[in-house]
């Protein structure tokens, strides 16, 4: 699948790209997302690693001047913090990294959320969301994915710990192809270039 990120989205719905429930995503949709380059080199689910912030978010033709102010204060509100992966869980057909800990993923989540309310995790197909997590494997189904991720995770397990000091929140966009940074919005505390 050309998505990058939108496949997350699918986890552990036991739907197809095309199903009724609200997918595929359209150009202009939006997303929030951590990236995570330590974890690359895991990733075997065909797009860069991150964890979600909020997906969907809004619409990108409603992020004007204004939305961009306002973004960039919410974002600089919350402190720039450190994510650790020392273990792997698993959704139906998808083998995670959970990052730990997830209060200050879920904390930015909340805020966005309570200031656009429209903008509802996984388009309320997980009821609430899902926790955070970063996905390393999404391909196999019900009959084969205890085998394969086994053996995955044994390979991978050696790697681990490994830890990603978050200092920004990346917006993205879906063009109807692919996945495109937008803008990275700055935590308080970044010092680096985020």
């Amino acid at each position: 699948m050309a998505q990058m990120y939108a496949d997350e989205a699918h986890e552990g719905a036991g739907e197809g790209k095309n199903a009724p429930s609200g997918w595929p995503d359209l150009p202009g949709d939006t997303a929030f997302t951590i990236k995570v380059p330590e974890a690359d080199p895991l990733v075997r689910a065909g797009f860069p690693a991150h964890v979600i912030v909020l997906y969907p978010f809004v619409y990108e033709s409603r992020i004007d001047a204004a939305t961009d102010r306002e973004l960039t204060t919410l974002f600089a509100g919350h402190d720039a913090f450190t994510l650790t992966f020392d273990s792997f869980r698993r959704y139906p057909g998808v083998l995670y990294l959970d990052p730990w800990p997830h209060d200050p993923v879920t904390a930015l989540t909340k805020d966005l959320t309570r200031r656009w309310p429209e903008a509802v995790p996984y388009r309320g197909i997980f009821g609430a969301g899902l926790a955070p997590h970063l996905t390393v494997a999404n391909s196999e189904g019900p009959a084969t994915q205890d085998a394969a991720y086994d053996a995955l995770q044994a390979e991978l397990e050696p790697r681990l710990p490994l830890s990603c000091r978050v200092q920004a929140v990346n917006l993205i966009i879906w063009d109807g192809a692919r996945w495109r940074d937008r803008a990275a919005y700055r935590l308080r505390g970044c010092h680096d270039p985020c």
